[in-house]
């Protein structure tokens, strides 16, 4: 039998953390002959509600389970943890100002960014799912020194993925037929969904849409996504999250067919102009479970602009925290 990787997550109580468990020991994130240990984190007044999640894991006598702990310490939980889902975050209360809730968030990514440092495997792969994603990951990155920075993603694959399937709804493709989707930037209403480079079918996805219903309808709907969810189904993205985290680091460990990428928000390393250090979606290339951000690619006027925009954002959240920020 294989030695069981170590799946660390955070928020394990939460919707999207339901919708991601019981797919993990089913084989969905690393093949169906790879078991696997589950570290699961809370707050402490949600560790009655975890205890619960980790019965019903244990009653799907999934074969792959290896086995379940549940912790309110996040060293003890990232000890020795092979990937990481960071899906818990503070939520946004009533008279809450987004400066507050940003604070709230570096207070808990900072004591998770150590632990990482201090816990989790030199090679760990953690993926910061819980909102605002790009800031979250910056501070746990910073606050992880001894962890290279290629270790570390926010998730905007969620959007990649709504972005694919609204064009080939558009088109009456089928979902593999589209390619080259690009969200830059922020997980936010300033992200730009790019299809200036993307194909359906083997054809320019933007002469098959028209530049009308891609300016006017395409982008705004993409950017507001997550809010028409909770307005029509009364709850944020949660399978669909949960969904976009999995394949997330399936890809990142597995990596893309030559030719292929998605969006990731990594380290930025001034490509594109992007500053330097902040976590910036980008398309990625992942080989051998080493992403890479895709060089050389055309950018217009009109997509530099929306691109700087939420690159203007990403900055301003970063300001709010620098003070948290070792």
């Amino acid at each position: 039998m294989k030695t069981p990787v170590k799946i660390a997550v955070s928020g394990a109580a939460g919707q999207i953390s339901y919708a991601l468990l019981f797919r993990i020991i089913a084989g969905d994130l690393l093949g169906p002959d790879q078991p696997v240990s589950l570290s699961l984190l809370e707050v402490p007044q949600a560790v009655g509600n975890l205890e619960g999640v980790a019965m019903e894991l244990a009653d799907c006598a999934a074969p792959l389970l290896q086995d379940v702990s549940c912790h309110s310490d996040p060293e003890r939980a990232f000890e020795g943890a092979d990937l990481v889902f960071l899906v818990g975050a503070q939520p946004r209360g009533p008279g809450m100002e987004r400066r507050d809730l940003m604070e709230v968030n570096a207070g808990i990514f900072s004591v998770q960014g150590r632990a990482l440092n201090a816990a989790a495997r030199r090679t760990v792969k953690v993926l910061v799912v819980g909102n605002p994603v790009n800031t979250n990951a910056l501070i746990t990155r910073a606050n992880a020194p001894d962890l290279p920075p290629e270790n570390f993603a926010a998730m905007t694959r969620l959007d990649h993925n709504r972005a694919v399937s609204q064009l080939a709804a558009r088109t009456g493709r089928r979902i593999r037929e589209v390619e080259g989707v690009i969200i830059w930037g922020n997980h936010s209403t300033t992200q730009y969904p790019d299809i200036r480079h993307a194909t359906i079918g083997g054809q320019p996805a933007l002469e098959l849409v028209g530049h009308a219903w891609y300016e006017q309808t395409f982008i705004g709907t993409i950017q507001h996504r997550g809010a028409e969810v909770i307005r029509v189904r009364g709850k944020s993205s949660a399978a669909s999250g949960a969904n976009a985290a999995l394949e997330h680091m399936r890809d990142w460990v597995f990596g893309l067919p030559a030719g292929r990428w998605t969006s990731m928000a990594v380290c930025s390393d001034g490509s594109y102009g992007i500053e330097p250090g902040l976590m910036f979606s980008y398309p990625v290339e992942i080989r051998e479970g080493r992403w890479r951000i895709v060089q050389g690619l055309a950018i217009d006027d009109f997509s530099r602009e929306r691109i700087r925009a939420s690159e203007g954002e990403i900055l301003r959240e970063r300001d709010m925290v620098r003070h948290l920020l070792p």
